[in-house]
């Protein structure tokens, strides 16, 4: 953990990543995947990406695909890594979300940090009760997967 100056605490010592996943529905919109945050972790009962702490090895993007294996049980194999972006950042410390594609609204496996995965419309993510550095980070990331276009995906 990473104590700020103004004392804000931030989980993981080499910084934290999260994985933004995209696909497109049946009907051709754009949904990406959230995780429903279990009631006893860290801002409980929110929204927010699959994610967490680096470890002192890893990319942000190493990191981000393990977390999103560990929590939504998604393998590297039907991802597509199109960028990443710090979203947050504290001297000694940064939040990076990696913006990744997959080829379809894939089936997830919860883990006990999860009360829910869902996949959300983009239009609908700012409906549900955020994390809030998931929240002060939205609009900017609906701006990178915007301008990012067409989703790739593995054939």
């Amino acid at each position: 953990m990473v104590v700020s100056e103004t004392g804000n605490h931030y989980w993981g010592r080499f910084g934290a990543a999260g994985l933004l996943l995209r696909a497109a529905a049946p009907d051709g919109s754009v949904s990406v995947l959230l995780q429903h945050r279990a009631p006893w972790s860290h801002q409980g009962g929110t929204w927010a990406l699959p994610g967490g702490a680096r470890d002192s090895h890893e990319t942000p993007e190493e990191a981000a695909v393990r977390e999103a294996w560990e929590e939504a049980g998604l393998t590297a194999e039907v991802l597509v890594v199109r960028t990443s972006v710090v979203t947050a950042e504290v001297p000694g410390w940064t939040y990076t979300t990696v913006i990744a594609d997959a080829g379809s609204l894939l089936e997830t496996v919860p883990n006990r940090e999860s009360s829910e995965l869902r996949w959300v419309p983009t239009d609908a993510v700012a409906d549900l009760p955020l994390h809030p550095g998931f929240a002060d980070s939205w609009p900017q990331l609906l701006e990178v997967i915007s301008e990012l276009g067409v989703i790739s995906a593995r054939s």
